[in-house]
């Protein structure tokens, strides 16, 4: 007997209403939630794999009405905003809040859903500043961040939206010891409450702000001694500040991914140590680029400290502001976090509409929620530029209810069936970071638009990847550990295919005196980054037919000679995104539709059609459609000599096709 569960709907603490039949109820309702067990046990899946967010501002006296909100909208995963650490009144004195918490935890509770609350990373607002006797800065100025002059990094209203006028805006050291002290304990504190979640916002070094940008910061008299500590160098005198040739540099660079990663490492063990269930999250607004590195929160890296990572990710502005370019890097970045994440979910902050005039927001939030959807993220989108409300409810509700009715499709694991590999180089990214990001995006962009299937690879995952040819993209930094690994991958008699300067460096960013990456299969021209190049002139439908000519031509040369053959052959536009994966036992074929999206004018896409797929199969099965926000549907295919092929129907914005 096959049982399908579906797996967010609710949770073991949930009540079961008594009647007559109570003994015979709740020994159904144990049988229930043992097979869940199962189920998540299964697929080492819980809530945060299924969650469909919305932010609310949290009180003393709104729990219910927050509650009752997300059931009416369907939302699954309840943001709570009640920033205890990061408003001084409440780091000093948490009590009040701590108490709207617990009651938030045990409405949701109640209701089957689950709630998590934001708390700031190491950022801190004393209201009114100017009038109060204390201040963050004011009491504890040797806990601030400062630039290479000794500046504190301490801001004042008009800064950035969220802080008012008289406030003061301060960033706090990860190495001031008593402030980390005190955080820690507020963590455990917010934990003891019940919550199902701690979300961190923002754990950054100082250097997003204006003015501070170039800063590399921190030279706070407690990161200096730090770093003193583990390189036996002074920052403050012993590096090049922005140059990467300098290897006292690099070494600061990596300090600081580490300091922050192990700051989030340290949160989520008092989080466990007083509430286990309870998950951390923190929210990154770097993705897979350079300012990664200069902010200091890399997600590569952070992944495997925490129980998720919301992004606050996009390329190209808010949905409505983005052109088919601008979409396709957003979905390389969101496939390269479920890469990273492995078997952890990546939630998507991002945001739709903000008063574009020719743009309908229901539009703008259909086309963001179809594009994270299919890239197998969970979404959240808020009103204009915050965490909050909705550009509009009535759409917003629609989408969850439909979300919530095909999650397994979206949020079952996603696993390799005969991919092309294609290599993140994290340490590539920190010290050439446009180098290797402009390669890597065009060889994701050739395969994306050529619907062949791929897997992003990482350095944690290399020695796990099984398909017969991988692709480094410019990834200049390898270890020796990676490259014996490349040279037995070559033995094995796999393809591995290198463009750029692949390998020239080691791990630590220094030259080698030869490249050992030469012996293998190289391209010193890199096809991708001629390939991004010329799109990122020009990639609309009117450039249509030259685009496709520069795609074959491209994708020829890194593929040409490798022998690969895909097992799912599609034919379709360059304008659509595919990814091709098993899904439950199923082979399943997501596709984004990106064609005729203009900037800030037009967010409803020109249709596309006379769409094929090739389904390399032993049998005729049956093929299934789902278009986003429809139901699913049988489509006729063809069997002959191990091919099942189909045309699809008109695809406006996304859809999901699988055979069984």
């Amino acid at each position: 007997m096959k049982i399908q569960i579906t797996a967010c709907s609710f949770r073991p603490q949930l009540s079961v209403r008594k009647s007559a039949n109570t003994a015979r109820t709740s020994a159904c309702a144990t049988v229930f939630f043992l097979i869940l067990g199962v189920a998540y046990a299964q697929t080492n899946q819980d809530w945060t794999h299924f969650v469909r967010i919305a932010g609310n501002g949290l009180t003393s006296n709104n729990a219910d009405q927050i509650v009752q909100r997300a059931i009416a909208s369907n939302v699954f995963g309840i943001e709570v905003d009640n920033d205890i650490p990061g408003r001084y009144e409440s780091f000093v004195d948490p009590t009040e809040k701590l108490k709207a918490i617990r009651a938030v935890a045990e409405k949701a509770h109640a209701a089957g859903n689950y709630a998590f609350v934001y708390i700031a990373g190491t950022e801190c607002i004393t209201a009114h500043a100017a009038q109060a006797a204390h201040s963050m800065a004011k009491d504890h100025p040797d806990w601030l961040q400062r630039n290479i002059k000794g500046e504190p990094a301490m801001f004042g209203g008009g800064t950035e939206f969220w802080i008012r006028e008289g406030d003061e805006d301060v960033w706090m050291s990860p190495f001031a010891k008593e402030w980390r002290k005190i955080y820690m304990q507020r963590v455990r504190q917010i934990a003891a409450t019940g919550i199902d979640g701690v979300y961190v916002d923002i754990p950054y070094w100082m250097t997003h702000f204006t003015g501070w940008e170039d800063t590399w910061a921190s030279f706070d008299d407690s990161t200096v001694a730090a770093f003193k500590s583990k390189t036996g160098l002074n920052a403050k005198t012993d590096l090049k500040l922005g140059d990467f040739k300098d290897a006292n540099f690099r070494k600061w660079v990596d300090f600081r991914i580490e300091a922050l990663t192990d700051f989030m490492r340290e949160i989520d063990a008092n989080v466990k140590a007083v509430n286990p269930r309870c998950k951390t999250i923190p929210e990154i607004y770097p993705g897979i680029e350079e300012s990664a590195v200069r902010v200091g929160a890399d997600v590569y890296e952070m992944y495997p400290v925490v129980d998720a990572i919301a992004h606050e990710y996009e390329t190209g502005g808010m949905a409505a502001s983005r052109t088919p370019l601008s979409w396709f890097q957003d979905m390389i970045g969101m496939y390269s976090f479920r890469s990273f994440a492995e078997s952890k979910p990546s939630w998507m902050l991002s945001y739709s509409w903000e008063k574009e005039k020719r743009i309908a927001p229901g539009e703008a939030m259909k086309n963001l929620a179809m594009a994270q959807l299919m890239a197998g993220t969970n979404t959240w989108d808020a009103q204009g530029h915050v965490m909050s409300g909705s550009n509009d409810i009535h759409t917003r509700t629609l989408i969850f209810e439909w979300v919530k009715n095909h999650e397994k499709t979206f949020f079952l694991p996603r696993q390799p069936i005969q991919p092309i590999g294609v290599y993140f180089s994290q340490k590539s990214r920190n010290y050439f970071a446009d180098e290797f990001i402009n390669s890597y995006r065009g060889v994701m962009l050739l395969l994306l638009q050529s619907h062949l299937e791929f897997q992003i690879v990482t350095p944690r995952t290399l020695a796990s990847f099984h398909g017969a040819v991988l692709i480094l993209p410019d990834a200049r930094c390898l270890s020796t550990e990676e490259l014996n690994y490349l040279n037995s991958y070559v033995a094995s008699g796999k393809t591995l295919i290198a463009t750029g300067q692949t390998g020239m460096y080691d791990e630590t960013g220094a030259a080698r005196a030869t490249n050992p990456i030469q012996k293998l299969v190289h391209y010193p021209d890199c096809p991708g980054q001629a390939y991004y190049a010329a799109l990122q002139k020009e990639f609309n439908q009117g450039a249509a037919v030259e685009i496709d000519k520069l795609r074959k031509k491209y994708l020829g040369q890194i593929l040409d000679g490798s022998g690969y053959k895909p097992g799912v052959q599609i034919d379709a536009s360059p304008f659509v995104s595919t990814q091709i994966a098993r899904v439950d036992g199923h082979v399943s074929v997501f596709l984004a539709n990106f064609a005729g999206l203009k900037s800030k004018e037009i967010a409803q896409q020109t249709p596309a059609r006379n769409l094929k797929i090739t389904f390399s199969t032993d049998a005729p099965r049956v093929i299934t459609l789902l278009p986003f926000l429809g139901e699913p549907r049988k489509i006729e295919g063809t069997f002959r000599d191990g091919k099942l092929s189909c045309e699809l129907p008109s695809i406006e914005k996304g859809a999901v096709v699988w055979v069984e």
